[in-house]
């Protein structure tokens, strides 16, 4: 970890934002403080298929389309996603879905892009075979403060524009 306090910091601060949305989310809808909502967040906003590549403190690196950092996971195999398998690391590290086919933006190489099946028939974005997630710890665009983070049995990285790990 680059940094344990920011990263500490930084998730208690998303955990807030997270439960702020909710309670919002849940008096827009009609419903009262004790109403609850269907999905999550994080999940939310892992939905879109769209990859774009943005500078960051640690170079260049892959973001889906609110700007948020996308990572790779080294215990993966290519096109094999082994977060799913393993408890708790999917609702950390959300994979990156899309309903039809993933889409290059800024930056990206459409060459590069892919899906593998995961469970619940859900596509799962790959690049350069690497299955893409992002980290519901990231609160602001580009965050590169989980880049190296261990975790699940294995490393987080950034992707960069080729396809190789942003150590």
């Amino acid at each position: 970890m680059k940094n344990h306090k920011a990263v500490i910091a930084a998730t208690a601060a998303t955990i807030l934002s997270l439960a702020a949305v909710s309670a919002t989310s849940a008096l827009a809808a009609g419903g009262g403080w004790g109403s609850t909502s269907s999905g999550s967040t994080a999940q939310k906003s892992s939905s879109s298929g769209t990859v774009h590549v943005v500078k960051s403190s640690d170079g260049a690196i892959l973001v889906n389309s609110k700007g948020l950092t996308l990572y790779m996971f080294s215990a993966d195999a290519k096109n094999k996603d082994n977060c799913i398998k393993q408890s708790g690391c999917a609702s950390n590290w959300p994979p990156l879905t899309v309903s039809g086919k993933p889409t290059a933006g800024s930056g990206a190489k459409a060459s590069l892009l892919g899906t593998i099946s995961i469970s619940g028939g859900k596509k799962q974005v790959t690049y350069a075979g690497h299955p893409l997630y992002t980290f519901t710890g990231d609160s602001s665009p580009a965050a590169t403060d989980y880049i190296g983070q261990q975790g699940f049995g294995g490393t987080w990285y950034g992707v960069s524009a080729s396809g190789s790990a942003v150590k």
